[in-house]
Parts: C-alpha cells; sequence; structure tokens
C-alpha cells in the first residue's frame, strides 16, 4: 500500500519549478521556463500546467501582473528541505540519521572538517537551547 504523501513532499519536477521559485521569489512562466536547465526540454504550456497544479496544491500563489501570472512560493524552502529529509532518513536508512551521516562519510561526501565544522555548530546550538549562548 502506498504511504501518504505529505503536504510539503514534491515529485522530482514540482521540486525543480519550485526552485526557480525560491530563488527568484516570484515568476512568471516563462521566466521559470528560461531559468530551468538548458537540456530540459519542457514546453511552456507543460511548466503553466505545473506551475497551476502547484498552486492548486497550496505550494504556490499566483498573482495576475500585466498579461502574465506571476507564480510565487507557498511553500517555505525549509519546511520542503525537512519533509525530504526525513523521508530520505526513513526510507534510506531505517530512521537512522546516524547511518545518513556515515554514508555521506564513506561516499566521501563529507570530511573530517565538514564533520569537525557540524559539531561546532550542534556545540553552538546546544548551548543557545540550554540558555548559555
Amino acid at each position: 500500500m502506498a504511504r501518504p504523501k505529505s503536504t510539503t513532499e514534491l515529485t522530482p519536477l514540482e521540486l525543480e519549478l519550485m526552485m526557480v521559485l525560491w530563488k527568484t521569489d516570484g515568476a512568471s512562466v516563462q521566466t521559470v521556463l528560461e531559468a530551468l536547465p538548458k537540456g530540459r526540454n519542457l514546453t511552456y504550456s507543460t511548466v503553466q500546467t505545473m506551475l497551476n497544479l502547484l498552486v492548486r496544491k497550496a505550494k504556490a500563489t499566483r498573482q495576475l501582473q500585466g498579461r502574465a501570472f506571476q507564480y510565487r512560493p507557498a511553500l517555505v524552502r525549509q519546511s520542503a528541505v525537512r519533509s525530504a529529509l526525513k523521508d530520505l532518513v526513513d526510507r534510506m536508512f531505517g530512521g537512522s540519521a546516524e547511518d545518513l551521516v556515515v554514508g555521506l562519510v564513506e561516499t566521501e561526501q563529507l570530511d573530517a572538517g565538514k564533520l569537525m565544522e557540524l559539531h561546532r555548530t550542534l556545540r553552538r546550538r546546544q548551548e543557545k537551547a540550554d540558555g548559555h549562548g
């Protein structure tokens, strides 16, 4: 049985379009189309349909400006990131964030310097939560 989609989960194409909207904080269909990677062979009508779908899903808003709609993100990027990371950790690592980090180290996507930086960030965050910062 398929698991229910979270309200912030995005399909790969929705994510591409939302990345443009987050970067531009709003754009017309033409602007979104032009901002997509050059190898992406999408038509104007496909992009328009997908943007309208994002509006129906309440992940974007649109407002008529002149003769064209301007689409803006309604979904906060950090919410989408949080949801995608939780989904990845749950599905690929059995809910273990530690296993994700080990995987990043083993695939050389995270080195000792970055781990130290993460450790400092975690320590500062903990101190702030404890009221020491």
